[in-house]
């Protein structure tokens, strides 16, 4: 895959607060990259330099082979040949689709018959027959979206910078336009750079995912990879496994908590034993009433009806407290085990 664009050792700071430490990352051409990472991580900042909107303090952007930012010059956003969609679409309001969709076209003073062409083109490429002599305030929000980034794609840029581009949206149809969106730059093999909290919108569209804390890069790596080895405590919570026990003690690949003892996959623990902090899912866990393999000794506090299961609050008799789905709701102050899958049960030092 040809390298299109390149971070190397991106640095900003507002006053004395560091956002951006060191960030290096390679992106391909046709690459589709999603940035997770918790408010304040700095993902939005890292894509308004991208764009040209922010300069940056030190290192270089590349696009192309060509420097577009340093910390000695910052090409102007329209020279970028980027294009954005953000997550309120900014569409103008008092602009039919049509001239929406052509508003980058005709800044660049493309001829009529070429416009025309390429309206028409993004038009069948989205399904947007019927829509172009409308005003945005007459279109759903899956319609706006897919105007914003038919605007987005006419100017054929080289990235598409995706900001948050599905929060506004309701959960069944962000649901639908990630998928939407995943399979139309795929076809046409548009390179992306997409920011996002949202960890299955990552998943469903990205190539690879960049996890970030604090200014830097805590991970980077394909989807499932960051799924199944999480590095970090910070990648793990966010990925899912939201369950955590503290003060296990930890021998190679063993973990003993109380009475109970687990297998385990370490990460970031020094020497052959610690105390560590175990994460893992809740559906990774599953309940039995008789003892088994990689198995913990807990109370039933709560169960609470989710729709297609139940979410079962615990308690183990160390007094630490996480959740399981079931199929069945169980009873308060029931006693049994929680079977857990070794693959998923990640430890990490404190």
């Amino acid at each position: 895959m040809k390298t299109l664009m390149e971070l190397n050792n991106i640095q900003k700071s507002f006053g004395k607060t560091k956002v951006l430490t060191g960030v290096n990352l390679t992106i391909g051409e046709g690459e589709i990259v999603s940035v997770l990472g918790p408010s304040g991580c700095g993902k939005s900042t890292l894509l308004k330099i991208i764009a040209g909107i922010l300069p940056l303090d030190d290192g270089t952007v590349t696009l192309d082979g060509a420097v577009v930012s340093s910390s000695k010059q910052t090409l102007a956003t329209e020279k970028r040949n980027i294009n954005m969609v953000f997550q309120n679409f900014a569409l103008w309001p008092h602009m039919k689709v049509r001239d929406n969709i052509l508003f980058g076209l005709k800044i660049k003073k493309l001829d009529a018959k070429e416009m025309e062409t390429r309206l028409q083109e993004v038009v069948n490429l989205l399904h947007l027959d019927g829509l172009i002599d409308r005003y945005p305030a007459e279109l759903s929000g899956g319609q706006q979206q897919r105007i914003a980034i038919a605007r987005a794609l006419i100017t054929k840029p080289k990235v598409v910078l995706l900001d948050e581009p599905l929060c506004n949206l309701d959960i069944q149809l962000r649901i639908e336009m990630r998928t939407e969106m995943a399979y139309l730059f795929r076809s046409i093999g548009t390179t992306v750079f997409h920011v996002t909290h949202d960890p299955s919108e990552a998943f469903a569209m990205a190539d690879k995912i960049v996890v970030m804390n604090n200014g830097v890069i805590e991970q980077m790596d394909t989807p499932m990879d960051c799924y199944t080895n999480p590095k970090t405590q910070m990648v793990a919570g966010l990925l899912g496994a939201s369950n955590t026990i503290k003060g296990a003690k930890i021998n190679g690949n063993t973990a003993t908590i109380g009475s109970d003892t687990l297998s385990v996959r370490p990460f970031q623990v020094d020497g052959d034993t610690n105390t560590v902090t175990l994460r893992f899912r809740p559906e990774a866990c599953r309940w039995t009433t008789t003892k088994e393999d990689n198995a913990l000794s807990v109370t039933v506090l709560l169960s609470t009806f989710e729709g297609n299961c139940y979410r079962i609050k615990l308690q183990t008799a160390s007094g630490d407290e996480f959740c399981i789905l079931g199929q069945e709701m169980i009873a308060p102050n029931t006693n049994g085990y929680v079977s857990i899958d070794a693959n998923q049960l990640y430890a990490y030092g404190q």
